[in-house]
């Protein structure tokens, strides 16, 4: 959410930055902002008049009667009567526009970073930098839930009796493998620094909409019936919730911390031959990172935390590149995203297996996650990125790691949380 005062200085800016986002239908919502806003300082200009008018009348009323002048003082005291209706009439109003305000306010998009491409959507997203060399094997790779089904390692049947499409059972080994990616990813970033965290995995509605648009949240979020809770769809919902509402202290800057969680997603509109299996899913786990810094600190954050993803995938040999997303690609709270996608062997290209963003002050104005400063109070940055997020990122792994006799290699870093393990085969 912007700060209403850029908005009223900077209305020619807030608008290219709705055109550059593809969302024109919003264009007029700056001009509503602009008129709510200042009929807004004017009612509060009139109550504040008002009010100081009522407490010259109050010592001209106590002047009178002490004066013995009952009547004139009575006639006063008409004035303040009228002066009480009005500004109650006001103060009733000033809640209803200052409502549809922070109503509007939230559904204008933040302002994206200069170095954004601009583009619609993720077909004009612009590729960074790779990471490794894409390698395709001489034999043919088979889909990623056949390579599981040949090691008894997956039950997608069974799983839609029980919970319907988008549901799975992993076992054996291949369900050992994806704990073993989720432990070995809470110790790769605890190495680099990250406090790791096990949050709550349900959150209340004021922290969903302090953390993401309403479009997302209605894409995304399951509610929990007769409860204001939500199931988290991402742990950097209630990461950041943590922070609702705090004054912290500069010196304690930066909070890097790093949090696994169960995640619970709606996935509207997903479709595709490619999305079957366990691409696309309503459940899954995830490690993240989140960190809460300095302004003048997040441009650095963001390279080290999409770098981070980078490392941890390269150490699990699969190869990877970064991807900027354009402007119609961004979410709206989000100033910067950059997309880490893996090597997929058998489609001969790269799907995404991560994303980083900067949202800029955006989640702690709407959160009131303020930092007490040498100059003052001033709103914190927040960004988050994906470490890792099986069972999407057994795909990956699977297929850069299968051999053509259909055993899958354990790299090193991986062996010790598969008991050692180098291989896993057939039994």
């Amino acid at each position: 959410m912007l700060d209403i005062k850029f908005v009223r200085e900077n209305p020619d800016i807030v608008k290219q930055n709705i055109k550059n986002k593809f969302q024109d239908e919003k264009l007029e919502l700056v001009d509503q902002v602009l008129e709510l806003d200042k009929e807004n300082r004017e009612i509060k200009k009139e109550v504040e008049a008002l009010r100081a008018n009522r407490n010259k009348i109050s010592k001209q009323i106590g002047a009178l009667m002490a004066q013995g002048k009952k009547e004139e003082a009575e006639e006063i005291k008409k004035q303040v009567t009228e002066n009480a209706q009005r500004t109650e009439e006001l103060s009733k109003r000033e809640k209803e526009v200052e409502e549809e305000l922070l109503k509007i306010m939230m559904v204008i998009p933040n302002i994206i970073d200069p170095s954004v491409p601009i583009g619609r959507d993720d077909s004009e997203n612009v590729e960074v930098q790779r990471f490794g060399e894409p390698v395709v094997p001489d034999f043919e790779i088979p889909y990623h839930t056949e390579i599981m089904e040949k090691f008894n390692g997956i039950d997608m049947e069974s799983a839609g009796k029980v919970a319907g499409n988008g549901f799975y059972y992993l076992m054996g080994d291949i369900a050992r493998l994806h704990s073993a990616i989720l432990s070995y990813a809470r110790d790769f970033m605890i190495g680099r620094g990250f406090t790791y965290c096990i949050p709550p995995f349900m959150i209340r509605s004021n922290v969903v909409t302090g953390v993401m648009s309403f479009a997302e949240m209605d894409a995304m979020m399951y509610k929990i019936e007769g409860e204001d809770l939500y199931l988290i769809g991402t742990s950097e919902h209630s990461m950041i919730g943590k922070f609702i509402d705090t004054i912290l202290p500069e010196e304690e800057l930066p909070y890097t911390l790093t949090s696994y969680s169960p995640c619970f997603r709606k996935e509207k509109g997903a479709h595709g031959i490619e999305e079957r299996g366990v691409y696309r899913i309503h459940q899954f786990e995830k490690q993240e990172m989140i960190v809460v810094c300095k302004p003048e600190d997040s441009k650095m954050w963001f390279d080290r935390l999409w770098q981070n993803t980078v490392d941890f995938f390269r150490t699990l040999d699969i190869p990877v590149r970064t991807l900027e997303c354009c402007s119609g690609d961004l979410a709206d709270l989000k100033v910067k995203s950059v997309d880490v996608e893996a090597w997929s062997p058998r489609q001969k290209k790269y799907f995404e297996v991560g994303s980083c963003s900067n949202l800029g002050d955006a989640q702690a104005r709407r959160l009131k996650i303020r930092v007490n400063g040498k100059n003052g109070k001033y709103l914190a940055h927040t960004l988050n990125n994906t470490v890792v997020a099986p069972p999407r990122m057994l795909i990956a792994f699977l297929e850069n790691n299968l051999n053509a006799d259909g055993t899958v290699r354990i790299p090193e870093a991986l062996r010790p949380y598969m008991g050692g393990m180098e291989l896993i085969t057939v039994k």
